[in-house]
């Protein structure tokens, strides 16, 4: 095997990500061969990998930072949660099945096989896997069957490094609290530890580093301040999305955070425009008036979120939306929701049923079991402009609206657009990251002077930014001894 090395971290959203994409930036930058990995994700954010299966979305920016293709063994187990019927279980990037959490326990001794194997082949030929562990390695009560932290890195004998997060508080606990709550031959395995997320003067927290050392043993590899350029890079967790104030003289967005939403990253081109203010409207809020657009976006369970509109009462606010002359465009189930009529003979999302959809476009959409896995381009009709995009979506949509799409694609017209051209949507997701059709998209309803010209390159930049930041207050070519056995 190569060198491994996982990052696990002393609770969820600790920044366990973004460090590894850092890592995988940082090494690829050196001239090394890097490959990240993830045992198992929790995410409805997936992306489409080169063997056409899904993986979470955070492995595909680790994987893009290290400057390589995706693959399905990246995160062999992917779980997509569900209303009713619990998660959907995807394994090597394939459907898998469904459980519900107890179930699921069950699974992962047989589910331990394939993410070894999947580990196995990730790491032929490289110079370095990187590991990201899931929530934290504290939660004992989860110790037997885990695939996920101590039970993978002990499984496959690969040495670990605890994030803690300063920005929290209390991240002295965390670090001490998760080191006494191993077993012997974990605290063994684990090797040091890293501060994220610091601000302010890092010297004033070296009686703090002290106290770690001492209770733990721990080597500190380095207190890691925070990363300003970071809303740049897509988030993981959807409501780890702050909502913007709203600015004047910007185009201003709002986007429903459905109970399911999924594939969020469509809204990151969005929200680094200049001049563009994107209101996330959390439930129990309405949606503001005065919206120059009101996006909706995807979900794991369309007919549950669609119940789940009307509960908040955003239907409503939506028509008035539509009333007062804004647009409205849906991705992927926010397409599906603007038609007549949902259908789920199948259960595919739990038991069979038929509701009503918003009805601004003349259609019906049934639910199917075959999922649509394909990164495709096209054209899109409102602009002319050139688009690309992926599509990840089961079901299948017809009526009279199809007669005008709103995009052609390589295979064929997709999604429909209404005939004042201010209702619209279809089913592929990632289109805002095409420059030309992001920015004629929002001087429709205002120009701007200052825009991004090439939303790729930013990303790419931010990568390289972080990478810097991490070689400048992180213990890299310690980390890399300890990856390869040394110390």
């Amino acid at each position: 095997m190569s060198a491994a090395l996982m990052l696990q971290g002393t609770g969820s959203d600790v920044g366990k990500s973004l460090l590894v994409a850092g890592l995988a930036r940082a090494y690829s930058n050196r001239g090394m061969k890097v490959m990240p990995f993830k045992p198992q994700n929790m995410s409805n954010n997936a992306a489409v990998t080169i063997e056409g299966g899904e993986i979470g979305r955070a492995q595909a920016l680790q994987a893009r930072a290290a400057r390589t293709p995706l693959r399905n063994d990246m995160n062999p187990v992917l779980l997509k949660p569900q209303s009713d019927v619990g998660a959907q279980v995807i394994v090597q990037g394939k459907m898998y099945g469904t459980a519900v959490a107890r179930d699921y326990q069950k699974m992962k001794p047989e589910l331990l096989c394939k993410v070894l194997e999947s580990f196995q082949r990730i790491g032929e030929g490289v110079d370095l896997v990187l590991v990201e562990g899931a929530g934290s390695p504290a939660e004992v009560n989860l110790r037997a069957h885990d695939i996920a932290n101590m039970g993978f890195a002990e499984a496959a004998n690969v040495p670990v490094i605890l994030i803690g997060d300063i920005d929290r508080g209390g991240v002295i606990a965390q670090i001490v609290g998760t080191h006494m709550l191993l077993s012997p031959s974990e605290q063994q395995r684990t090797k040091g530890y890293i501060i994220n997320k610091f601000r302010g003067d890092v010297s004033l927290f070296d009686d703090g580093l002290k106290i770690i050392t001492e209770k733990t043993g721990y080597k500190n590899f380095g207190v890691l301040p925070f990363f300003t350029k970071a809303h740049h890079l897509p988030p993981e967790d959807a409501f780890s999305i702050t909502s913007q104030a709203p600015r004047e003289d910007t185009v201003n967005i709002a986007v429903p955070v459905f109970s399911r939403i999924a594939n969020f990253d469509d809204l990151d081109p969005l929200m680094a425009e200049p001049g563009v203010t994107v209101h996330m409207v959390r439930p129990g809020t309405s949606i503001p008036a005065g919206m120059d657009v009101v996006l909706l976006p995807g979900s794991k369970a369309t007919l549950a979120d669609m119940d789940f509109i009307r509960m908040q009462g955003w239907d409503i606010d939506i028509q008035a939306h539509v009333r007062q002359g804004g647009t409205v465009i849906g991705l992927c189930a926010g397409y599906q929701m603007l038609g007549r009529q949902l259908s789920d003979p199948g259960g595919i999302e739990g038991p069979a049923r038929t509701i009503d959809g918003l009805g601004l476009l003349d259609f019906e959409t049934t639910l199917t079991a075959e999922k649509k896995l394909v990164e495709e381009d096209g054209t899109e009709h409102l602009t002319g402009s050139p688009i690309r995009g992926y599509h990840m979506h089961v079901g299948r949509t017809d009526g009279p609206a199809l007669d005008r799409p709103f995009v052609t694609l390589a295979s064929g017209p997709d999604g429909a657009i209404s005939p004042d051209n201010r209702i619209m949507g279809g089913y592929l997701h990632g289109l805002f990251a095409s420059d030309e059709f992001r920015n004629k998209f929002i001087n429709r309803f205002k120009y701007r002077n200052e825009k991004i010209d090439n939303f790729e390159n930013l990303v790419e930049n931010t990568l390289d930014k972080l990478a810097d930041h991490l070689e400048h207050h992180l213990d890299l070519d310690g980390l890399l001894e300890v990856a390869n056995g040394v110390s």
